[in-house]
């Protein structure tokens, strides 16, 4: 792995990522010239990592108090997608397809933009309309806003994207997130000096919409006053959003060296299915098992 993520990161809070990425067909046409081209370079995973987090340390010292990105660059995150297997009996199944198609097939990519304008804007006016807006009014002047909103203006006028590829989370992982995914997915545990840097888990984004589903359609009927049922309708309606050969990645951030190995996913799933069985011991205990690893993780956010 190239640059050190995890000293980079460290004494800021630990941030995690639930990320879209779309086929390059997906994006309007004046956005694909520009992912195609971060595709062709492949930067590292790292390097991007890095990169990103060197500007938003650059944006808060910066001399002028805006503390907005601009928007010149978007850096942009890209995977292989997995290759689509081809009906049985067409014409590209089996040894006559050839290995052209195949090749074709595998090497396909899939892009999630930053979009750092757009969740800049959005994450302003969620603070804004927190219990800390008029702290928030003093940091963030109105001028340095207004600025930013015609910048937003001018992205969404170029890329016509009225979707953001990208959801983040501090101090924490939400537990709906974890209905997403199963043990079973591909997982990458990418380490540096010792620690964990992050852990990363990729789903279709079909399968991630059946297990949302799955878990709605079960908590609406055994716990339908719980916050959770909520937060996973607003997912599902999120994931509705991309197209139908997308996927799905949770990205732990920093917080990985302090939990994983991980068993939440599959926590939240025992946890859902006793509640849809009347198991109440067993939900409980799954959920102590939730509890146990990741509340201290969210009381470091009032740490001193």
């Amino acid at each position: 792995m190239t640059g050190n993520i995890y000293h980079g990161q460290a004494g800021l809070p630990f941030s995690s990522a639930l990320r879209i990425y779309e086929p390059l067909e997906a994006f309007p046409e004046k956005q694909q010239e520009t992912l195609r081209a971060a595709g062709a370079g492949l930067a590292s995973r790292a390097a991007v990592e890095n990169a990103e987090l060197l500007a938003s340390l650059g944006r808060i010292t910066r001399s002028d108090g805006d503390p907005f990105p601009t928007g010149r660059t978007d850096l942009v995150r890209v995977v292989p997608a997995p290759a689509r297997r081809a009906p049985s009996g067409s014409a590209h199944d089996g040894a006559e397809s050839g290995t052209g198609a195949a090749a074709a097939q595998a090497e396909r990519l899939l892009y999630c933009p930053s979009q750092m304008v757009l969740r800049a804007g959005l994450a302003a006016n969620a603070l804004m309309e927190g219990i800390h807006g008029p702290l928030a009014q003093l940091l963030i002047p109105e001028e340095q806003r207004d600025k930013h909103q015609e910048r937003i203006d001018e992205v969404r006028a170029h890329d016509g994207l009225s979707r953001v590829h990208t959801r983040a989370s501090t101090w924490g992982i939400p537990f709906s997130w974890f209905c997403l995914f199963q043990e079973s997915d591909p997982t990458d545990v990418v380490e540096s000096e010792g620690h964990i840097v992050t852990v990363r888990i990729r789903a279709g984004i079909g399968k991630a919409l059946e297990r949302v589903s799955y878990a709605v359609a079960h908590l609406a009927l055994a716990a339908p006053d719980l916050d959770m049922l909520e937060d996973l309708t607003q997912l599902t309606e999120w994931l509705e959003l991309f197209h139908a050969d997308s996927a799905v990645e949770l990205d732990y951030g920093g917080v990985a060296d302090k939990v994983y190995p991980d068993d939440s996913p599959l926590d939240v799933r025992l946890g859902i299915e006793c509640l849809a069985d009347g198991d109440m011991t067993g939900a409980a205990a799954a959920y102590r098992r939730l509890a146990s690893r990741w509340v201290p993780i969210r009381q470091l956010a009032r740490a001193s």
